[in-house]
């Protein structure tokens, strides 16, 4: 039971964070447009909270808006609690992660065996 409730928790949690993410002025977060939540951990007990934050321009862009965020935990903490009408919000971790810009090299990479694919068939076609 407490793995359903982490869970949703979680899920509120990543969507919130998301929410605030693109309305602190933070220079570091950048409009918050370029960066995404991808996931959010919390423990069994709700106590602690992991949060993967990706940014499309590069990894280095995700660890300047983690500084970003843990320089705005208090606000993001006291907007989860009010939301969720927690007593005590989990304490928040946010890790830089370079998931988003991996994807996105594995889309580049078949894409070019795809297009090779279809020179190639085009060429068996053609005789």
């Amino acid at each position: 039971m407490a793995s359903i409730r982490a869970g949703r928790m979680s899920e509120d949690i990543r969507r919130i964070v998301s929410a605030k993410m693109r309305e602190l002025k933070d220079p570091r977060l950048h409009g918050g447009l370029a960066l995404t939540v991808v996931r959010c951990d919390v423990a069994s007990d709700g106590s602690h909270a992991k949060i993967y934050i990706s940014s499309f321009d590069g990894f280095e862009k995700a660890k300047e808006a983690v500084m970003g965020l843990e320089s705005a935990k208090g606000i993001i903490k006291r907007d989860i609690s009010n939301i969720l009408k927690l007593k005590k919000c989990p304490e928040l971790k946010f890790i830089p992660d370079n998931s988003v810009e991996h994807s996105v090299e594995i889309n580049k990479i078949l894409k070019e065996v795809s297009d090779k694919n279809n020179v190639d068939k085009d060429n068996i076609d053609e005789e």
